[in-house]
């Protein structure tokens, strides 16, 4: 055990926040991509990764689904940050000397209001915590970033103003990624199984396989669908279902599915996250 768990970003970064949230007891550990934290985690560097999955505001985040069925990783759980969004300055700077604010496009999308109210410019940076990192090097008080307060910290800047989002609901799903997979029942609030599947040639190929769980009275809370290999003709889904393999609902909604499937590959079964569910 390394008692490390691995992220995508810097130091400060929304998924650091997650790692602490989620894994106080653990040590985050940044990697530079998706597919390093998930290397570490293979290579025995770190016990779990944390990947962003999706944000309530922009929906899906990066090609998690392409990445998850062929890393050999196991969801054993899931976590949700609310994407709070603070303008950092340098110690001393006031709001009036305040021209520029650099962060990741996808934050400075989000704070529209209150960049155009004080009429303050955007800077598109690499990601949230880099930016942070980088107006501090710079040391020019009329560039700030817009990131978490957990940035600030790390790269010594105040908080110039806190929560300055558009909106108010903005949040990120997080699954904690593990080698070993967890069936065992936990949490009090039912299981979540998470899983990949890519239907057989024939018509209504989909809609039949998604017959068990009605019929089941299975609840799909989530159902994607995404392109293998760069080929329009093969098409994998990612599914969410309540429930845990072994329920007996569950076990026929599967076996149906099977008959209409060439491939099913089962992500991962972990306990539903009270906040969002």
């Amino acid at each position: 055990m390394t008692n490390r768990i691995a992220f995508q970003g810097e130091p400060g970064a929304y998924s650091h926040e997650a790692c602490r949230k989620a894994r106080p007891q653990m040590e985050p550990m940044p990697c530079r991509t998706f597919e390093d934290a998930i290397e570490a985690v293979r290579a025995g560097k770190a016990d779990l990764a944390m990947l962003p999955v999706e944000n309530s505001t922009y929906g899906r985040v990066a090609d998690i689904h392409t990445l998850l069925p062929n890393s050999g990783l196991h969801i054993i759980d899931e976590a949700f940050v609310r994407v709070h969004i603070n303008l950092l300055t340098l110690p001393g700077a006031k709001l009036g000397d305040i021209t520029h604010a650099m962060s990741h496009t996808v934050l400075l999308g989000q704070c529209r209001g209150f960049l155009q109210e004080h009429g303050i410019h955007r800077i598109t940076g690499a990601d949230t915590a880099g930016s942070a990192r980088q107006v501090a090097e710079d040391a020019d008080p009329r560039i700030a970033a817009l990131a978490s307060e957990l940035a600030g910290e790390t790269y010594g800047l105040e908080v110039m103003a806190r929560h300055i989002e558009d909106n108010a609901t903005n949040t990120t799903r997080f699954l904690i990624m593990s080698r070993d997979a967890d069936l065992s029942r936990r949490g009090d609030h039912g299981m979540i199984t998470s899983f990949v599947f890519q239907v057989r040639n024939i018509p209504a190929a989909l809609y039949k396989a998604m017959g068990g769980f009605a019929t089941n009275g299975v609840n799909m809370t989530k159902l994607e669908s995404y392109m293998v290999g760069g080929s329009f003709t093969a098409t994998q889904f990612y599914a969410d279902i309540e429930g845990h393999p072994d329920d007996r609902d569950v076990t026929l909604a599967m076996d149906e599915l099977r008959f209409f499937t060439t491939k099913l590959d089962i992500l991962g079964v972990y306990p539903a996250n009270t906040e969002h569910h």
